[in-house]
């Protein structure tokens, strides 16, 4: 697997990871890091992560395809 397509696979679970984390924290699931977190209850930060999650499916997906 060429280094171009190992890095876009770890920026892509990253990505999803991230996303994940402020999905749950813009809706209110997620408490971390601090209670006083501006992203906690904000229904912009979870449409941000759905959309940050997305595009790193989407790079997992380009960087597994043959």
């Amino acid at each position: 697997m060429p280094f171009t397509r190992i890095l876009v696979l770890v920026v892509g679970v990253v990505a999803v990871a991230m996303g994940l984390l402020w999905v749950g924290q813009g809706l209110g699931y997620v408490h971390w890091p601090a209670k006083g977190n501006f992203m906690l209850d904000q229904r912009e930060w979870a449409v941000k992560g759905a959309l940050l999650a997305l595009l790193g499916v989407i790079a997992i997906w380009w960087s597994r395809r043959r």
